[in-house]
């Protein structure tokens, strides 16, 4: 997660969102607007610099969609304590960014993991502080993201305040499908798309944040800068992105370790991806050419890849993650006989022996 809001100097955190913040000034008499765009693009840091710039204190700041990143308002933007932005996210996306210190935080009961839903008792919470009187006078903003994680019951109670906010309250709704939202959600906002920014722009700002050779990350996180930071902090970049689908290929599960099962079976699905590409003749999309193994069974890259799809299906599952990455790289060593030491299957038999293989090495039932 970047810095919250524009810094004292007036730089932003993330440069390719200035164009989209002078397009919120003009929209400054929409009670609620809808931010929307590709996944990566920076919906949340968007939202929280939109909600500076509505809060912020210095003079024609609202107006010009610039906060100033100095006053009262801009510092406690920055240290999460402004009374008059409240922050509606699911449980498990604040234990992920290490929100777990506010008001809106529910902790789950018992060993029940932190839901991936905003939940109705954040909706009502949420209604309730709205009807309250703002805090510095600047009116408040409620955020709500992403609102794709409001479910049906609290969408429809959320629907009022959507239509008729109380006082100057201002809603920002973000989302990388609105076309997943109701329809009464959609109707009720003001749209306002984000988009990735270009190659050299992006590159020039990971290059900035200390990432070396950041094309080929950048490529694996189709475009989203964001993205390839996440990737390099976690330790997948130069020589580590460039030999992993080899690696892959041959049935080492080790060049996996240390990763989460969504972000196993991601990397995976787009190895499967471009495998398929580059047996078609076509160029690929994630991983360099030149990086990818040949010689792929397209049956049982077929095969793989639905395993995969099954698999992110129930990301969530509470699997062996030593046991369920092992399984998965197993299966891709027999995409690749070859790479893997091993001769090619005969023709028509690799269904069964694959089926045997993903049920034995306890896909479903590892906990």
């Amino acid at each position: 997660m970047m810095k919250i809001g524009m810094a004292a100097d007036g730089s932003l955190p993330l440069p390719w969102l200035a164009d989209a913040l002078a397009r919120a000034a003009r929209l400054a008499g929409a009670h609620a607007l809808l931010i929307h765009g590709p996944a990566g693009a920076g919906h949340f840091e968007f939202a929280l610099l939109l909600a500076q710039a509505v809060l912020c204190e210095a003079p024609g700041a609202a107006a010009a969609g610039r906060p100033c990143g100095r006053c009262a308002s801009c510092h406690l933007m920055a240290s999460r304590t402004h009374p008059d932005l409240r922050t509606v996210l699911p449980a498990a996306l604040r234990v992920q960014l290490g929100w777990t210190d506010e008001a809106d935080y529910l902790p789950p009961k018992g060993e029940a993991k932190p839901s991936r839903e905003i939940r109705i008792e954040q909706v009502r919470l949420a209604i309730a502080w709205s009807q309250q009187t703002s805090a510095r006078g600047r009116g408040k903003v409620l955020l709500l993201h992403p609102a794709d994680a409001v479910n049906t019951v609290s969408a429809n109670a959320l629907l009022k305040t959507l239509e008729e906010p109380p006082g100057t309250v201002r809603l920002l709704l973000t989302s990388t499908d609105p076309e997943h939202l109701l329809p009464t959600v959609r109707s009720r906002c003001q749209r306002l798309p984000l988009a990735l920014p270009d190659t050299a722009q992006a590159l020039a700002w990971l290059q900035a944040q200390g990432v070396a050779d950041a094309e080929p990350l950048l490529a694996l996180a189709g475009g989203s800068p964001l993205e390839a930071l996440a990737w390099a902090q976690e330790g997948l970049a130069g020589p580590a992105l460039a030999a992993l689908p080899r690696r892959v290929a041959a049935g080492d599960a080790s060049a996996l370790a240390g990763q989460t099962i969504p972000r196993v079976v991601e990397l995976l699905l787009k190895l499967a991806h471009d495998a398929q590409v580059l047996a078609a003749g076509g160029a690929p999309r994630f991983f360099a050419a030149g990086h990818l193994p040949t010689g792929a069974d397209l049956a049982a890259l077929r095969v793989w890849q639905q395993a995969l799809q099954r698999t992110a299906r129930h990301d969530e599952h509470p699997w062996n993650a030593g046991l369920l990455i092992e399984s998965l790289v197993t299966q891709a060593a027999a995409v690749w006989p070859r790479a893997a030491g091993r001769p090619a299957p005969p023709a028509g038999s690799f269904g069964a022996s694959f089926g045997a293989a993903r049920s034995g090495a306890s896909l479903h039932s590892a906990r």
